[in-house]
């Protein structure tokens, strides 16, 4: 039995030993990018998902998400960043040349929208399971209106290759690498990413200001400034998409979802689940004959839980999220705290990819200890005043309780994730990871240089509307999409992906035997094993 390695300086040996490091060139990632369709005008687009497209329920590569407006591009795991960005940009480049003058909205927070009722639901068509992702965006508009739900943001998932956890947790912990050592190793990474996940909007939030629309009607105590005809600001803002004005849920900040195990994870999400909510009975039932959610409880289904990161495992049909996590244990992490990038084409840059690579291995690679109410609430709070102050020059936030400059403690953390990203160019042969680490610092010196700043600057500057900044980026990128050559999946190879992805809906279609009344009451009373 090996000594259990407990402090950075000792996980750190480990991660450079060569049993460890040879592994880290097999690390993969996948991107899931969400943006809005809209009119040239910069509203939203009303018209439903192209059928040149395919079917958003059954497509790999392009869907909906809340909205028939709202596109999500799925790229699938794979090892070259280069390959994953070609893959998403051959995706765009495809989906620009099939909507006629439609453009793809650039950035996190909608642009101009009436009223929620201008922000048409997805339609997955007219099989139960189409039907019961549709109804679950109907109870999401209920519970938190549309507007909310309008958001776009990019997901980053990463994953550590088997060889890797093998040597690794033999060499730290002294365990084989079950599916539980595994899990275990993913729910440590979380951990310390939640303690650390500030950073993240700090560096890429790029949402310090939102269109008037969104705010209409909302009681906030957010000194907010007014620019142009319509756009509200905070000074110091990174991510008004991660703010409590954002893509959060107040109704689930007492449920205390715990990321300590795999085991206690589910147990805490399948308990949120199966809690019935006093505030959600209101829309219990059917009303004038259609159900207004999937069900009463805190939350519908383990989607509905707001996290910056989320473990994965890849589902069957019509498994639930927990229970592939509970079968096989964690496959990978979904990083959720990025904003879209408004300065990318397609939404992502590739400096991203190897800073997060660095980053999420330095949340391997550092000690992660157990987290109680109390430390999970301080990364709460420290994620919060970030996304609302985080370029302030004096903001603090709270270190295990003490009392700690962002710039500080930002610094230490680099200092701490240069040695992971040395580990990383002499594994890849490259200067990539240090170069990627060396340009967010300067970030860190220079707050003006971080894209929530360089935004704000043009629009105040300009004394130009956030809609209008938008609608000209988006103009600028559809010219650029069309412009380029395809890289990866050409234009014949896409469309068959959509016509099969049709066919596919049309069989399922046609599978059905039972009501829909049935389905629901046979999905949620089937037992979590």
């Amino acid at each position: 039995m090996q000594v259990k390695q407990t402090s950075f300086v000792e996980r750190l040996k480990v991660l450079q030993g060569q049993a460890v490091a040879q592994t880290l060139t097999a690390i993969r990632h996948g991107v899931e990018r969400e943006t809005l369709r809209i009119n040239p005008d910069g509203g939203l687009a009303q018209s439903p998902h192209q059928k040149a497209l395919g079917s958003a329920l059954t497509h790999d590569f392009i869907t909906t998400d809340f909205s028939e407006s709202l596109l999500e591009f799925i790229t699938p795991p794979e090892v070259s960043v280069q390959k994953t960005i070609a893959q998403l940009t051959d995706v765009h480049k495809f989906t620009v040349s099939n909507i006629g003058d439609e453009r793809l909205w650039p950035m996190s927070m909608p642009c101009f929208i009436e009223n929620q009722d201008a922000i048409p639901l997805a339609n997955f068509g007219s099989s139960n399971v189409g039907k019961m992702k549709t109804l679950y965006r109907v109870g999401l508009k209920n519970r938190y209106g549309s507007m909310m739900q309008a958001i776009s943001g990019v997901h980053f998932n990463f994953s550590l290759p088997d060889e890797f956890w093998q040597n690794w947790l033999e060499k730290t912990t002294g365990e084989q690498a079950d599916k539980d050592a595994i899990s275990a190793g993913y729910f440590a990474l979380i951990r310390n990413y939640r303690r650390f996940c500030w950073l993240i909007p700090f560096l890429y939030g790029a949402s310090p200001a939102i269109c008037g629309s969104f705010i209409k009607g909302k009681e906030t105590k957010l000194p907010f400034k007014k620019l142009g005809k319509g756009t509200f600001y905070l000074q110091y803002a990174t991510s008004l998409r991660m703010s409590d004005l954002g893509y959060t849920n107040s109704a689930q900040s007492g449920l205390n979802i715990c990321y300590n195990q795999v085991d206690s994870y589910i147990a805490s999400l399948r308990s949120a689940i199966n809690l019935p909510s006093a505030v959600y009975q209101k829309f219990a039932g059917k009303k004038d004959g259609k159900y207004q959610q999937l069900n009463a409880n805190v939350l519908q289904i383990e989607n509905e839980l707001y996290s910056p990161i989320r473990p994965k495992q890849p589902t069957l049909p019509l498994e639930k999220p927990s229970v592939a996590l509970d079968k096989r244990g964690v496959s990978y992490i979904e990083v959720r705290a990025l904003d879209v990038n408004p300065f990318s084409a397609i939404g992502i840059e590739e400096n991203q990819f190897y800073f997060l690579d660095v980053f999420l291995l330095y949340c391997v690679t550092h000690p992660s200890e157990m987290m109680d109410a109390e430390q999970y609430h301080e990364t709460e709070l420290n994620l919060r005043a970030v996304v609302d102050h985080g370029r302030d020059p004096q903001i603090m936030l709270s270190n295990e309780g003490q009392s700690l400059g962002l710039t500080t403690w930002a610094l230490q953390l680099f200092t701490d994730m240069h040695k992971v990203a040395l580990v990383l160019d002499e594994a890849n042969n490259t200067d990539k990871f240090t170069t990627a680490l060396q340009l967010e610092k300067q970030k860190i010196l220079d707050p003006s240089l971080t894209p929530s700043a360089k935004i704000l600057h043009q629009l105040v500057s300009q004394e130009c509307d956030n809609g209008t900044l938008g609608l000209a980026l988006a103009e600028d990128y559809k010219k650029q999409l069309l412009e380029s050559d395809y890289q990866f999946m050409d234009a014949e190879v896409l469309a068959e992906h959509a016509r099969l992805s049709i066919e596919k809906q049309h069989i399922i279609e046609q599978q059905d035997k039972v009501s829909f009344d049935d389905f629901l009451s046979s999905y949620f009373s089937v037992a979590d094993v």
